[in-house]
């Protein structure tokens, strides 16, 4: 059997990280058993579907590496085979005309709640053969009135539902336009699809797609449900803990190869394995080691799963990715190595977004110094220290390296018989506005002697106003 999976997303909201988890894991399965793996745009709710979020999913897809065989496919272009496979269900009587008024159901419903019964419609339709003059009817799917449906999830394990249970619901509306499951269940068929892996919010969906798909003729595909990703709290996941567009994950910048590493790992494990890249993903997934309970999200290890993917990569891989962020903020950045920059900054930082931001006194000389950095490091008594300091370097050769630095710093700091760092604190306070910056060496290199020096006589005379 080939294996063919889906990732189906609804456009009535935007793809947030347990969509990206499905897709994921569709996706890993896929390529793990070199099937296929297919987009399916699910946007028959018209009034809800945006073209916005349809922009999203395929934005973030892309973002992610996520590359679909097939699609995207749409179900409101493939209205004319749902209506034909309405046509044979009614044909072959497995689907039939309602004509119940929304009063005829509110008077179902409570009666049946009266007698403490689960509400759910009675069949009432079932075996009416004359229509209802001017009532445009539903149709209904004709569910099995005895037996059960055992879904044999590969998560969950068998799952049973008894017929009696599922009532006959309704597959095409009265203003002629097809519902969720019906549409589902035709497209799992028409596809080929040999594994539907999804949220186990759809349990309950499952045993009526299965109704359906059998009254087709069609053999049902292989179910895994996926259990629930909850926010840090243990409640159900919102916006306030990350339930965000999986582009805004790209804005606050994350790693696609990071977000996907945590994703997998939430509610999947290889041993104790933290880290992965995508392959290593693609080679060791499987459903059988999908954890049956809803994980909870953990921003701060997503940021430290961020962190070493960043760590991994060379600051020339990294300094595109930098350069989208500075830009965003208006920062210009002529005249200083990229790559440089975050190389330097890769191990001090989480995100690309705290990577720009820990950069910028590198594109513009500081507005000003941290008040208890400066009242320790720029003061009357450490002007003349940064005198040396600028003499110092003002005598190494052009352009400056980082080693050439480290030299010179080491030799004044034994000149005057001090550490190192009693030398390096005042300068780093001087060119960056704040004690905190990668190795001294390092950030004078990058910012280069021009800089360097003018900021160092900037520091010296407000050490000395002091």
């Amino acid at each position: 059997m080939t294996v063919r999976t889906r990732f189906a997303p609804s456009p009535t909201g935007m793809l947030h990280i347990g969509g990206v988890r499905t897709a994921l894991f569709s996706w890993l399965y896929a390529r793990r058993h070199q099937g296929t793996f297919i987009l399916r745009i699910e946007d028959t709710d018209r009034e809800r579907s945006t073209d916005q979020a349809i922009q999203v999913i395929l934005d973030g897809m892309k973002w992610l590496g996520l590359d679909a065989d097939e699609g995207p496919f749409y179900q409101t272009q493939r209205y004319p085979r749902y209506r034909e496979v309405i046509g044979q269900l009614l044909e072959s009587g497995h689907a039939y005309h309602c004509y119940c008024s929304r009063a005829d159901l509110d008077e179902m419903r409570a009666a049946q709640m009266a007698r403490k019964e689960k509400p759910r419609y009675d069949g009432r339709c079932r075996h009416r053969t004359a229509p209802v003059e001017g009532v445009t009817p539903v149709v209904r799917f004709r569910n099995p009135d005895q037996g059960q449906v055992v879904v044999d999830d590969i998560v969950h394990g068998p799952i049973v539902f008894r017929s009696e249970e599922l009532d006959d619901l309704i597959i095409l509306r009265s203003d002629g336009n097809p519902t969720y499951n019906f549409c589902v269940s035709v497209d799992d068929w028409d596809m080929g699809i040999t594994h539907v892996i999804r949220g186990d919010d759809h349990i309950n969906n499952t045993p009526r797609q299965i109704n359906m798909l059998r009254a087709m003729g069609a053999t049902p595909p292989v179910y895994a449900h996926l259990p629930m990703i909850l926010g840090p709290d243990g409640t159900k996941l919102s916006k306030r803990h990350g339930a965000v567009s999986v582009l805004e994950y790209k804005d606050a910048g994350f790693l696609p190869a990071a977000l996907l590493n945590y994703l997998g790992r939430l509610g999947w494990s290889h041993g104790d394995q933290e880290l992965f890249s995508l392959e290593e993903l693609v080679q060791l997934f499987d459903l059988d080691a999908v954890n049956k309970s809803a994980s909870a999200l953990n921003p701060d290890k997503l940021a430290w799963t961020n962190q070493q993917h960043m760590m991994r990569l060379g600051g020339s891989a990294l300094a595109p990715l930098l350069g989208e962020q500075l830009a965003s903020r208006g920062v210009q950045v002529e005249g200083i190595d990229l790559a440089a920059v975050a190389e330097a900054l890769k191990e001090r930082t989480r995100t690309l977004a705290e990577m720009a931001e820990g950069s910028l006194f590198f594109f513009h000389d500081p507005t000003g110094y941290e008040p208890k950095a400066a009242a320790k490091n720029l003061t009357a008594e450490t002007a003349p220290l940064l005198v040396a300091a600028r003499a110092v370097l003002a005598g190494l050769p052009t352009p400056w390296s980082g080693a050439g630095i480290d030299a010179a710093l080491k030799a004044l700091a034994a000149e005057l018989g001090a550490g190192l760092g009693k030398v390096a604190q005042p300068l780093r306070v001087a060119v960056c506005g704040s004690g905190v910056s990668p190795p001294i060496d390092a950030t004078l290199a990058i910012l280069g002697a021009e800089t360097v020096l003018r900021r160092v006589d900037r520091a010296i005379a407000h050490a000395r106003g002091s």
